[in-house]
């Protein structure tokens, strides 16, 4: 799946959501970001999240581990610093940056050595913030799409839907409570712009040449038949947009001290929100 994201990395940068201003607004009230501050990405990209982050006049560090991503990132954030490494293991200095964010991504990481990273590199006082805008496609449509989708996904990507990184990072006793805050956003297509955008999931781009083409035989069924039924050729993707967050705890035994938030239920790796 990562060889598809290498693949579909011109789909992903031409149809993947971007992210509101009013997420960017909420982190930068919530971590104090400005000039002076530094932001370590985890997974930047081809810079989608990237380009909100270096609006808060923060100093940002794009961690980027495939080549096609890099590549499109310098050309759609030119001048931000990019560090072709891994979340679990950045290389950069400990103690050096404010903020660690991941948009996308967290899934993708080995969840205890990234956070172990994570701690590492962060000053005193420092915060992650997971960003995720999850897919909810509605009515018929969304139906037959899950249905397809699901005809497809490999054994492997449920597990990157199910969110168990959140239990992870909500276990390890150096973060306070894992807390969320919650934005909406959408998008409208053409057909092509949904073909492009169905092309941009990595187990999709993926696919055997065979495979792949019988998936966008049947994807054009479906949406031909969804304007037929609608008398539109306009298509929305509607997303929850969320951010969960928190900072490490001001003690150096890990305890919190502050009011618990309500907790995060299990994850169900098969009903998990659709992510990717």
């Amino acid at each position: 799946m990562v060889r598809g994201f290498s693949l579909g990395s011109e789909a992903y940068e031409k149809s993947r959501p971007d992210y509101p201003d009013e997420a960017r607004a909420f982190l930068t009230r919530t971590f104090g970001l400005g000039p002076g501050k530094t932001i370590v990405e985890i997974g930047a990209g081809t810079g989608k999240w990237t380009r909100q982050l270096c609006a808060t006049g923060a100093r940002v560090i794009a961690v980027e581990p495939l080549p096609a991503m890099r590549r499109m990132l310098r050309q759609a954030v030119p001048g931000v610093r990019v560090v072709a490494r891994r979340g679990e293991r950045t290389g950069l200095p400990a103690a050096s940056t404010d903020l660690v964010t991941i948009a996308q991504a967290m899934h993708w990481l080995d969840a205890p050595r990234a956070l172990e990273e994570f701690r590492r590199i962060l000053r005193p006082g420092g915060g992650v913030a997971v960003v995720y805008n999850e897919r909810r496609e509605q009515g018929i449509r969304g139906k037959r799409m899950k249905a397809l989708l699901d005809s497809y996904r490999p054994k492997r990507a449920w597990e990157y839907t199910s969110g168990r990184w959140k239990w992870a990072l909500r276990e390890d006793a150096a973060f306070e409570p894992l807390r969320l805050f919650r934005f909406r956003n959408r998008q409208l297509f053409d057909k092509a712009g949904m073909m492009d955008r169905y092309r941009s999931i990595s187990f999709i781009s993926a696919l055997p040449p065979g495979r792949r083409a019988a998936f966008f035989r049947k994807l054009d069924r479906l949406l031909d038949e969804e304007a037929a039924r609608t008398g539109s050729r306009h298509y929305t993707i509607h997303y929850h947009g969320k951010i969960y967050w928190t900072r490490l705890a001001r003690n150096s035994g890990g305890v919190d001290r502050s009011p618990a938030p309500r907790r995060l239920r299990p994850p169900k790796t098969r009903s998990a929100p659709v992510a990717n």
